[in-house]
């Protein structure tokens, strides 16, 4: 029990101190002295995809951002996963409006994989970027996408940088200073250390032989984001995280938006880590072990922490004493307000690393002591939660999806976003 408690406290705290190294050395050698633009000499053409289902109140907006951007060959196309609501007659006005964009109907709900799939079939660029529906790109963000692809022929991906722009609850501003001060952090460690475990569904860009040289996305994985991207890193691609490539988010507003969408991540991770276990039978394949043995290890942190939880509300209620029940203590003891402490200082070096991104950032710093005290509870329930969908799912069947969760408000952002 000792050893269980021991990994409970160490293991946020270890993992924290890994990717604030990590994303001090990336800014360092990476960040610290980009120019506005790339150097680009050529521009390959692209293509913007835009997977939609039931997105009326949110595409033309994102469509118009993609139109604005700097970048001079590209073109739009729009697939429409069946919707049920007026997103078709958007797209026509869409369509309308500019010779750059093109549709595709799709009338039976496939999925945003299979969707995907068909629309690659359309597209007639060498380089394809997908984008979610409620993403506004920077301007500039397909340029520093392709700066990847024409000066590195190894790169397979690129990973955007998407930024939150509705923050007008405490759980939107506490997914603010997630994204910045886990998620960036992550990538830029992992984008160091060579493999990253997933690119950003809502924005992120490859090269067209990469996908038909992975067999384009799986239907049958909730989140092909990640699967997209360890079936290119097992091709031996390399994937790459680019901050500059902004795009401008709505993140989920209400606890029933916030969980299924947790709880889709969790059942799609556990998925990859099911159908990639062959990794860890191959040599070639080792610089993914790490990634995959992290995946594992918070699964089992997420497990232990609830457990843990368990006994000690056990404890308090009806007086059933274990050795286990101490580490679930709700009220913050010393180690607590030891993690509470690395957490802060984390955030701050988030704060310092993304601020020519997004200035905004230091509004949402004093919500982030929510973060370890209540987020982490509801993450580890939705891991949980997660666990037998992802192992119990029937096999080959088609992730579908439904209408996300966008918001409550939008909130205009700094210069680049909306």
């Amino acid at each position: 029990m000792d050893i269980l408690g021991l990994f409970l406290f160490l293991y946020p705290i270890i993992m924290s101190l890994i990717w604030m190294i990590g994303g001090a050395s990336f800014y360092f050698r990476h960040e610290r002295n980009t120019p506005e633009y790339p150097d680009l000499q050529e521009f390959p053409f692209i293509t913007v995809m835009v997977p939609a289902r039931n997105e009326e109140e949110c595409l033309k907006e994102t469509v118009d951002a993609i139109l604005q951007s700097e970048y001079p060959d590209f073109e739009v196309l729009l697939i429409d996963d069946a919707s049920t609501d007026k997103t078709s007659d958007v797209i026509n006005e869409i369509l309308a409006g500019s010779e750059k964009v093109r549709s595709l109907l799709i009338r039976k709900n496939v999925g945003k994989a299979a969707a995907l799939n068909y629309g690659f079939l359309m597209s007639k660029g060498e380089i394809v970027v997908t984008i979610d529906a409620d993403c506004l790109i920077d301007k500039r963000a397909l340029q520093w996408m392709a700066w990847h692809f024409v000066k590195f022929p190894r790169v397979g991906a690129v990973t955007g940088n998407p930024r939150v722009r509705n923050r007008t609850s405490i759980l939107a501003k506490i997914q603010t200073a997630e994204y910045s001060s886990v998620i960036s952090l992550i990538k830029r460690t992992q984008r160091l250390l060579g493999k990253i475990l997933t690119v950003s569904g809502v924005i992120a860009a490859f090269r067209r032989s990469a996908l038909v040289d992975v067999g384009l996305w799986s239907t049958d994985i909730i989140t092909d984001d990640i699967d997209m991207t360890w079936k290119i890193e097992k091709k031996k691609w390399d994937v790459r995280y680019e901050t500059n490539a902004l795009g401008w988010i709505l993140v989920p507003e209400t606890l029933s938006g916030l969980w299924r969408q947790r709880v889709r991540w969790a059942q799609g991770g556990m998925e990859v880590l099911i159908r990639h276990v062959d990794i860890l039978t191959r040599w070639t394949e080792r610089r993914l072990w790490p990634l995959y043995f992290d995946y594992v290890l918070s699964v089992v942190w997420s497990v232990a922490f609830v457990a843990a939880m368990i006994f000690w509300l056990l404890q308090m209620l009806l007086g059933y004493h274990t050795d286990f029940a101490a580490h679930g203590n709700m009220i913050p003891q010393w180690n607590g307000c030891i993690i509470a402490f690395v957490c802060l200082i984390q955030f701050s070096l988030s704060l310092f690393l993304d601020r020519k991104y997004d200035s905004g950032l230091l509004s949402v710093y004093f919500v982030v002591i929510w973060y370890p005290v209540l987020y982490w509870v509801f993450n580890a329930l939705a891991a949980i939660r997660a666990i037998p969908n992802a192992l119990f799912k029937k096999k080959n069947g088609p992730a579908v999806w439904t209408s996300p969760d966008r918001g409550i408000k939008v909130i205009q952002t700094q210069e680049g976003g909306k």
